[in-house]
């Protein structure tokens, strides 16, 4: 039971984390404002989680402008989709081993 902790990755452990990530993996790009929506989160608390994943290379931005006005969108990279997903599977184990 140990090693499947182990396999659980402690850049996922923030309910905010993983709201974005769980977000990003059913959707090609979302911009910051939804996610702030979504989310309930401040434009701070988005700004350092999604900093932190991109950081990290999970999550990759794009800065464009929409006619006058600055659009920030977010999408999940190849690596942040092979992440989530193994600490999802983590998380199955863990739980599957759990159960009585």
């Amino acid at each position: 039971m140990l090693s499947t902790l182990n396999d659980i990755n402690k850049a996922f452990e923030s309910k905010a984390r993983l709201g974005i990530m769980s977000v990003l993996m059913v959707n090609e790009s979302v911009d910051f404002s939804t996610l702030k929506q979504l989310l309930g989160l401040t434009d701070g608390n988005l700004a350092s989680h999604t900093r932190a994943l991109e950081e990290l290379g999970y999550i990759q931005c794009d800065k464009r402008f929409i006619g006058r006005k600055p659009n920030t969108s977010f999408s999940v990279t190849q690596a942040g989709s092979k992440a989530f997903k193994a600490h999802l599977k983590a998380l199955e184990q863990f739980l599957s081993q759990t159960a009585s």
